[in-house]
């Protein structure tokens, strides 16, 4: 079902245009403030960089041969204080550009992570979640650095050139022609390579999203390395994956850093031709300070263009990390509100299946034609071999997925013209693999209704048996536990994914595996727990214990996307289908 893994290069599904480009311009116009107060502060620190050469002139073709000492004072003067006021600009400037490109950051961040957030399953089961945190954490930061300073320096540095060229046309419009002479061959330079450019830094960003999603990865699985000793052969695959993106790197800038030559030897020559044509030329009409502010200007000419060289190809750069990021947002969320979603009203718990068709990938059923009817408060298991269905049907009541074809009704009600928020929050969901967040014990409790009290949180922590052993931990409710909750055992938290639910008092309540984990000792302490957690409400236990679902109201075995049997314990044996075979078979093993 992946799309690709850790070793396979995505491949984009649309070409980049310069409508992506001002798409991003978006989180820009936010800013403007910050970036209109950055762009005059560089307006007044290049002028001021500019008047220096004159200054100078003056001063040697003027001041010096007069003799005019204070004049060279006041020349002096004017160019420290130029100086200063030309530091003191650039400071500012990049106060705010630091300003507007932390914010740019969280707001695309925050823009991806709520679409993150409404993406159907599917999306985060078809590829390694490296590959998205990669764009998420790199990608954005590349992208913030290039619209602040990058695209700002890019506008300076064109007005830098036109202001430097309107100063050199000023002092001697037949030398600045000189200087001009050597743009049409940068031009053409410049657009040969563009393409290559682009395609070696999609290379790197491809290798760099196959590192991070191999790192996430063996991070997520360092305890199974550790137990099979992978230690050796994992660190052949993360050296193997470095030396791609290093290589690919490398090959990037190296396209790169072919321009700066360029721009080094038309400076170069630009500059000894105005000698040489000066000199032969202008001989007469030409000044020494006129020809040493020149020669300083031609310097400063060929540097705006070398950075803006520089800046295009940060654009390009920035392209490839645009593409994978707007890629991301334009993902579909196929499970979503409709338009007409109406909110679903207070429940009482009646489901009904209607003919449901169900596929995760295209001609390839899971559930062909499932009809059942869940009563409220019965309490309905699920049984049969992996992969029959069993999991799919549970998430179709919280409407994970959208179903091909049939209906899901609860309470009469078809889900899908109601709102996902309306369904998910009467509902409570514990699976086999419970997820434990980083904090205390009683926050992680309160998850399920955050404006529960403590007195509420631990009755419900009481209720499933999961009190005892919280007052056993270092500091009780207030205990911190990491990500994951790795300093407690699968059936402590297993125990508090039950207290976490029985708290948000849901009226339809799946248990997917939810007790599988528990060693038998633990689950005969849950049991009663459970009891009074199925009480009043309609509920959907997936298991593979049937000492766990005999007291069921009505047992379904699922075979191949279909009810195979139907009915409670009693029933079933006595039919001795596929439940009995499965009964006495796990009988006999214990």
């Amino acid at each position: 079902m992946a799309r690709n893994k850790y070793n396979v290069d995505e491949t984009l599904e649309s070409k980049f245009d310069a409508s992506q480009l001002m798409r991003s311009m978006v989180y820009m116009k936010r800013y403007k403030q910050l970036f209109a107060a950055a762009f005059c502060f560089s307006m007044v620190s290049i002028i001021c960089g500019l008047l220096l050469p004159l200054f100078t002139q003056n001063a040697i073709d003027e001041y010096i041969p007069n003799k005019a000492v204070k004049s060279l004072i006041v020349a002096g003067i004017a160019i420290i204080c130029t100086v200063i006021v030309q530091a003191v600009c650039n400071k500012m400037r990049s106060r705010a550009m630091a300003k507007a490109g932390q914010a740019i950051i969280r707001d695309i961040r925050r823009d991806l992570f709520v679409h993150l957030q409404e993406l159907p399953f599917d999306y985060f089961d078809s590829r390694p979640h490296g590959k998205i945190l990669v764009r998420v954490i790199n990608y954005v930061n590349s992208v913030s650095d290039f619209l602040t300073n990058g695209m700002i320096s890019m506008v300076l540095e064109f007005l830098s050139l036109f202001l430097i060229a309107g100063f050199m046309l000023y002092l001697h419009p037949g030398l600045s022609l000189v200087v001009f002479s050597g743009i049409p061959v940068f031009a053409v330079y410049l657009f040969s390579i563009k393409k290559v450019q682009r395609k070696a830094w999609q290379a790197q960003a491809n290798k760099q999203s196959n590192y991070t999603a191999y790192l996430a990865e063996s991070i997520n699985g360092e305890r199974v390395t550790q137990s099979f000793a992978r230690e050796e052969y994992n660190s052949g695959i993360n050296q193997e994956l470095s030396l791609e993106a290093k290589k690919s790197f490398m090959k990037a800038v190296t396209v790169n850093h072919s321009i700066w030559p360029i721009t080094l030897v038309l400076t170069k020559i630009t500059t000894y031709a105005l000698y040489i044509i000066g000199i032969f030329y202008f001989r007469e009409s030409l000044q020494v300070g006129v020809i040493i502010a020149m020669t300083n200007y031609a310097s400063r000419f060929w540097q705006p263009i070398q950075n803006i060289s520089s800046n295009y190809n940060q654009l390009i750069n920035t392209i490839s990390y645009l593409e994978r990021i707007f890629q991301l947002m334009d993902e579909p969320v196929t499970v979503t509100d409709e338009p007409d979603a109406e909110e679903l009203p207070p429940i009482q718990g009646d489901v009904r299946f209607e003919h449901v068709i169900f596929e995760y990938e295209k001609d390839r059923p899971i559930l062909k034609d499932v009809s059942f009817h869940a009563a409220a408060g019965e309490s309905i298991a699920l049984v049969g071999p992996t992969g029959a269905g069993k999991s799919t049907i549970v998430n179709l009541v919280s409407r994970f997925y959208n179903i091909k074809s049939g209906q899901v009704l609860i309470d009469g009600h078809d889900i899908a013209k109601a709102t996902l928020r309306s369904i998910r929050s009467q509902m409570g969901i514990m699976l086999q693999d419970t997820f434990i967040f980083s904090g205390t014990i009683m926050e992680n409790i309160r998850y399920g209704r955050l404006d529960a009290t403590d007195e509420e949180c631990i009755a419900a922590a009481k209720q499933v048996y999961a009190d005892e052993f919280i007052r056993k931990l270092p500091n009780g409710y207030q205990t911190k536990v990491n990500e994951r909750g790795d300093m407690l055992s699968v059936g402590q938290r297993q125990l508090l994914s039950f207290a976490r639910t029985l708290l948000s008092d849901p009226r339809i309540l799946i248990l997917d595996e939810a007790t599988s984990s528990i060693d038998t000792n633990t689950e005969l302490l849950v049991q009663e727990g459970i009891k009074q957690l199925l009480k009043n409400r309609t509920s959907f236990i997936v298991a593979h214990r049937i000492s766990t679902i005999k007291g069921c109201s009505r047992i379904m075995y699922i075979s191949d996307g279909k009810i195979a049997e139907s009915g409670n314990h009693e029933e079933l044996m006595e039919q001795k289908g596929l439940y009995y075979q499965l009964y006495t078979s796990q009988l006999t093993s214990e």
